[in-house]
């Protein structure tokens, strides 16, 4: 690219970034959204009423919104918030700050939305509940913190996000459709003049930002010279009536950070599933994974060496706290029949027994064997602390547990010194659970009390001789 190119993509993107300069026409007119009131007469303002009922006509929302109740996120004069309570919607109309436009509109039309003033980060901590439809048009770009807010708009959504704003590429995007998504950050005023615009993204960026946030699926259905409509469900398409292919056998899962077995929703949280399938070449793209009643799309997909599959998706926002179904299918397949996992589940302990302590290696009871530096085991006494002796292992037998349990919630001590939990196998028919654990190297030698610990209790102490 020669220099006159490069300057007149920097012109065109200059100009772009000012094509949606509306500060001057509302400040002329007082109004953004018009309105028919109902009299006949019309408010006119910067967007017209026809254009405004054809963004509308465009959304992929029923006609009729009896029994939804909708969230209009950065409402201003509040158009979007009194069509969708005129086709029958509960609504909750929100912005930053109080707008007297929506307040003298809701009176004129004898409104009966809620109406708060909230940032949409205060959102979540407001009490306000979910919503089957969530509208946020002309907002994310006004966004620090763009990813975040996607979030938290999947959170509130139980069916739909409609997402509208700015981006850097309009009717250009299908040329770097495959591009690495890009988004423009503006640390002042250099989009529109205004301090409050913060990002400007391609179309591909906005799409996988959407689905990043947790969204199931992403549908594109608008894009206009400057802005982008996308249309964010938080659930898969209905199981196909004849599906093409067999359903994959879900064979476990866990956490994909801790390997345990429970999810927090205050934490960025993230599924891995291994499972079987008689389909080859699989992608990311073929996997419907179900998490509750939110659908999650894959952020990682591979084949192990045994054959299995191993995919990783993100725990959907939103997703209610208790032991909630997860099950896998692929596009053209049914669902796999389901696991449980644990969401914000408090590991809640019994009397806790623990039956029997052995060494891993040798099976002797009661006795575990550290190695030294060179993996043999140590002959003979030991004589308190010693350097360079390695970790011992050992396997006990504990009843009472946690049905949650895992090794990030179960701990094992030797007198003063924790020990690694390794494993924990499923109760046996009597109830008991093998556990499998590391006694670190500078355990003192002699008699410790070994303990395990969970759910707020704690085993009596079972006598061990560390060697």
């Amino acid at each position: 690219m020669d220099g006159s190119q490069s300057l007149g993509s920097q012109s065109l993107k200059d100009r772009r970034r000012k094509q949606n300069d509306l500060s001057a026409e509302l400040s002329q007119k007082g109004w953004y959204h018009s309105f028919a009131l109902p009299d006949g007469s019309v408010i006119p303002a910067v967007m017209s009423l026809e254009w405004q009922r054809e963004r509308w006509l465009r959304f992929p929302i029923p006609g009729d919104l009896h029994g939804k109740r909708v969230l209009d996120i950065g409402a201003w004069d509040g158009w979007f918030s009194f069509e969708a309570e005129r086709r029958g919607a509960e609504v909750t109309s929100v912005d930053r700050v109080e707008i007297p436009n929506y307040l003298r509109m809701h009176r004129l039309l004898g409104s009966k939305a809620a109406y708060r003033n909230l940032d949409l980060f205060e959102l979540p901590a407001a009490g306000l509940g979910n919503f089957d439809i969530v509208l946020c048009l002309g907002v994310l770009y006004h966004l620090r913190h763009p990813v975040l807010g996607l979030e938290i708009v999947c959170g509130l959504a139980t069916d739909v996000a409609i997402i509208e704003t700015f981006v850097t590429d309009g009717p250009a995007w299908r040329e770097h459709v495959a591009d690495i998504p890009t988004m423009e950050f503006y640390e002042t005023d250099e989009l529109n003049g205004q301090m409050d615009n913060w990002v400007g993204m391609t179309v591909g960026c906005l799409l996988a930002m959407c689905r990043a946030a947790g969204f199931a699926r992403v549908e594109l259905f608008a894009v206009d010279s400057i802005n982008a409509s996308v249309a964010c469900y938080r659930k898969w398409e209905p199981e196909p009536a004849r599906p093409q292919l067999p359903a994959p056998e879900l064979v476990s899962a866990s956490n994909a950070t801790t390997g345990g077995k429970n999810f927090a929703t205050t934490r960025d949280e993230y599924i891995s599933c291994w499972f079987k399938s008689s389909t080859e070449n699989l992608t990311r793209d073929d996997l419907c994974l179900e998490a509750g009643e939110f659908g999650a799309p894959a952020v990682h997909l591979g084949r192990q060496e045994n054959g299995l599959y191993l995919a990783n998706f993100r725990l959907p926002p939103g997703t209610a706290a208790g032991w909630i179904p997860l099950r896998l299918r692929l596009k053209n397949s049914p669902f796999s029949r389901p696991l449980r996992i644990p969401v914000d589940v408090p590991p809640v302990a019994g009397d806790i027994v623990v039956h029997g302590v052995f060494d891993s290696l040798t099976w002797t009871p009661g006795e575990i064997r550290r190695a030294d530096a060179r993996g043999a085991p140590m002959e003979g006494p030991v004589e308190g602390h010693r350097e360079g002796l390695k970790e011992g292992y050992l396997s006990c037998w504990v009843l009472g547990l946690p049905e949650n349990c895992d090794c990030q919630n179960v701990r094992l001590w030797a007198g003063e010194w924790r020990l690694r939990t390794l494993a924990i196998a499923e109760p046996d028919g009597q109830g008991y659970r093998q556990i499998n654990g590391a006694l670190p190297g500078d355990v003192a030698a002699g008699r410790q009390a070994f303990r395990v610990e969970s759910g707020g209790a704690v085993s009596q102490p079972v006598w061990i001789t560390v060697k």
